[in-house]
């Protein structure tokens, strides 16, 4: 009958126990995920705040009110995005300068349209809800829309990702399917070295 494969079952066992940490990280990042998102629903009640002037993205102002002074619109993006009746169409992105030429600007998302080209708006006070912005951290949905846009879908905790759930279960899969490889072929090596 032929031992234990020592090096194969330390491998294996060593693979078992990394998808089994990543799958409870993976729980942990959820329960953190959740808190946050709750932070996130809570913020509609909260009072305006500043726009951040340099933002990052941790403990950004996600989904609080705020206000941004576009003292010039220097340049616009349109992304695929839907106004607040949910049509599918274009949000306009003005990339605002906010002080003497210091600091990033702002991203503000002057509303939306079913076409893409840019509007003619030069800029003022605008208020709005601060949102993730992929480009730039952070960027303020306006309120109520600029330059004859359409008002844009307000945004929503639905639309931040949460599928740390799925990943906790999809690892322990893993580690359930490797161990379930392991054990068949540890049988049929045992079988085959009994029939010899």
């Amino acid at each position: 009958m032929k031992s234990l494969p020592i090096i194969g079952t330390v491998i294996v066992l060593a693979a078992v126990a990394t998808m089994i940490g990543l799958g409870v990280w993976q729980l942990q990042r959820a329960d953190w995920k959740n808190d946050l998102l709750a932070t996130y629903e809570a913020a509609s009640d909260q009072p305006a705040v500043s726009y951040p002037t340099v933002p990052v993205s941790e403990g950004a102002p996600y989904f609080r009110k705020s206000t941004v002074n576009c003292l010039e619109v220097l340049g616009w993006r349109a992304v695929s995005g839907r106004n607040a009746n949910g049509q599918s169409g274009w949000a306009h992105i003005a990339h605002c300068k906010t002080s003497g030429g210091e600091g990033p600007g702002a991203q503000v998302v002057a509303g939306w349209s079913r076409s893409s080209d840019d509007p003619t708006w030069q800029g003022g006070f605008v208020n709005g809800i601060i949102a993730p912005d992929s480009q730039n951290v952070v960027r303020l949905v306006a309120s109520e829309p600029v330059a004859g846009l359409q008002k844009s879908q307000e945004p929503s905790t639905d639309d931040v990702p949460n599928n740390h759930m799925a990943y906790a279960v999809q690892w322990f899969l893993f580690a359930g399917i490797a161990l379930i490889i392991f054990f068949l072929a540890l049988r049929a090596r045992i079988g085959g070295a009994t029939k010899a």
